[in-house]
């Protein structure tokens, strides 16, 4: 990747672009590019003249063209593919396209399609986009970060593709994974694409299959571990601090022993997050707190069992803590009605082997003596439901089918209206299907899962499905922490986020049953959060303080709109 020159910076007092780049070089620079949409005036001063058809189109001419190109794909991963190219040409005609078809193309762009994306990179491979670090190029890390094209990166996701949602570890097909998530920051969130970069640190890959593929376009060694592995994360933030210092760093995807020590490791040295442990954390606690009101009961009633112990899993059970406690119970009480259910069945402080995030959440061995066990595995997920009658079940075991019929309608036996989230994705992961669900408990269940599912007719009525997509919380932060220019990302942050979202639950606000608002709505459920967001970092003294006002025009105005701005030549 080459150096650009000044790519996207306005002239002062004025909204046109200046730029360097002329003919061919501009039409092939995505953040520039209009095509047929560049004017008479533009073509002849910028060299375009006879390298463009004569007819003139307008942005929305262009964006119906593209559509009807889109819906002529015969297949989800050809439309994936697609968009992917037309990122590649035209960011803004991209992103136009998304507004205007935000719910029918989300599951494209990300959740589920981009699974196959990942497991397929370096078969559909087209085009370089963000930055690769192998673990053989550790000692030039500042020289790569260097060659970015963009001096101006203001948020980045970064992955090593070991745990690529519930399919595993992909190697450097994970590169995906922050190309959908920073698509979704710009789409939802208004952050400008040029000022985002996906990373990639390849540190090799244990997927048999990966290795073995002759078009596999990754760094060909089995995965780094141990202190080698820690030295070369330490080496690219240590590398990103001092080439981007404001920075926002979201870590996305790394297995569940590095996910919890990384975020430890680098949440006081520079403002980053981690999306499976807080991300995901925070819009399931927000469609909670919409099914608890909903029910006309409270948090600190809850008593909930989760399927799946890893960081995602450990970071949900400790936001719901922490809500718990906001509304009085003792730290102690609070972690007492959250039971984690993991392979090894219910997590108990007799177990040797939990880690170090998992050992809050262990239940006291001595506390279980007086438990039913009508099973071979005595704290497996049927034993631990028919002991604890939860009012809450949650997936995240990346296992598809095992929220079974016997286990769902025990827990509906004793509940009116059990709350049931089966959060696995993609699709094929997930622990039940909402129409399993409604049958089972004669639709009184509450539903919201992981990966997009049609409403489902029952009994005569249809029920909305949620879908706890953690773009309804990231994108929105982001915009929130650059707007006021944050320097931390911090657990009150997310949880200002989280109940922002739930106070815009269709079920709370007389519009409908749904547990989370319409796709259709998510831009401005982002503004809504990134408001709450900036405002409680300028609480905690994270970033200058200014009236709400000023916070909400601060938000408003670096909301990125994809309409195309004048281009002259530099002079």
């Amino acid at each position: 990747m080459g150096k650009r020159h000044n790519t996207q910076t306005p002239a002062v007092g004025s909204d046109a672009i200046s730029t360097r780049l002329t003919g061919s070089t501009l039409l092939n620079d995505p953040l520039l590019n209009k095509a047929s949409a560049f004017s008479q005036s533009e073509r002849a001063g910028l060299g375009l003249d006879g390298l463009l058809p004569p007819q003139i189109e307008t942005l929305d001419e262009q964006a119906e063209r593209a559509y009807e190109a889109y819906q002529q794909k015969d297949t989800d991963l050809e439309r994936h593919i697609y968009l992917r190219s037309l990122q590649d040409t035209n960011e803004v005609l991209l992103y136009r396209l998304i507004r205007e078809h935000l719910a029918e193309m989300m599951p494209i762009i990300y959740t589920p399609v981009v699974g196959a994306a990942c497991q397929q990179f370096s078969e559909i491979y087209r085009k370089p986009r963000g930055l690769f670090v192998a673990y053989p190029q550790k000692d030039i890390i500042p020289k790569l970060l260097n060659n970015v094209p963009n001096p101006n990166v203001e948020v980045i996701v970064v992955t090593d593709g070991e745990r690529i949602l519930g399919l595993g570890d992909q190697g450097t097909g994970g590169m995906g994974i922050p190309i959908g998530k920073l698509s979704l920051y710009t789409a939802i969130g208004g952050i400008d694409p040029a000022t985002t970069l996906p990373v990639m640190l390849d540190v090799g890959t244990n997927n048999e299959e990966r290795l073995q593929d002759p078009l596999y376009i990754g760094w060909r060694n089995r995965r780094i571990t141990g202190d080698e592995y820690f030295e070369f994360i330490d080496a690219f933030v240590e590398a990103l601090i001092n080439r981007f210092p404001d920075v926002l760093l979201q870590f996305e995807d790394f297995a569940k022993t590095h996910a919890g020590p990384l975020l430890e490791r680098y949440k006081d040295k520079l403002c980053t997050f981690n999306d499976d442990i807080q991300g995901t954390a925070a819009v399931v606690l927000g469609t909670i707190l919409a099914a608890v009101k909903a029910t006309d009961s409270t948090m600190k009633e809850q008593q909930i069992v989760l399927l799946g112990g890893g960081s995602a899993g450990c970071g949900i059970s400790e936001q719901i803590a922490q809500a718990m406690m906001l509304e009085g119970l003792s730290e102690a009480e609070a972690r007492r009605r959250l039971w984690l259910v993991d392979r090894n069945g219910l997590m108990r402080d007799d177990q040797s082997d939990l880690l170090p995030f998992q050992k809050p959440f262990a239940q006291p061995v001595a506390a279980l003596a007086d438990w039913k066990h009508d099973s071979d595995d005595p704290f497996g997920l049927a034993d631990t439901v028919r002991n604890v009658q939860p009012t809450i079940l949650i997936g995240v075991s990346g296992q598809p089918g095992l929220f079974t019929k016997e286990v769902v309608e025990e827990m509906a036996r004793h509940k009116e209206r059990p709350i049931i989230f089966p959060l696995s994705n993609p699709t094929s992961k997930v622990e039940a299907i909402p129409a399993d669900l409604l049958k089972w408990t004669q639709g009184r269940a509450l539903i919201a899962t992981g990966s997009p599912f049609s409403d489902v007719s029952f009994n005569g009525r249809q029920y909305p499905i949620a879908q706890c997509n953690n773009s309804y919380i990231f994108p929105g932060l982001g915009l929130g922490v650059r707007a006021v220019q944050a320097r931390r990302v911090t657990p009150e942050m997310f949880m200002a986020a989280a109940h922002a979202l739930s106070e815009q639950a269709p079920a709370l606000t007389g519009k409908g049953d749904a547990l989370l608002p319409e796709l259709d709505k998510v831009h401005e459920v982002s503004r809504r959060i990134a408001v709450v967001v900036a405002v409680q970092a300028q609480r905690q003294g994270h970033a200058p303080q200014s009236s709400t006002d000023e916070t909400e025009q601060a938000v408003n105005s670096r909301f990125w709109q994809p309409v195309y701005r004048p281009i002259k030549l530099e002079q």
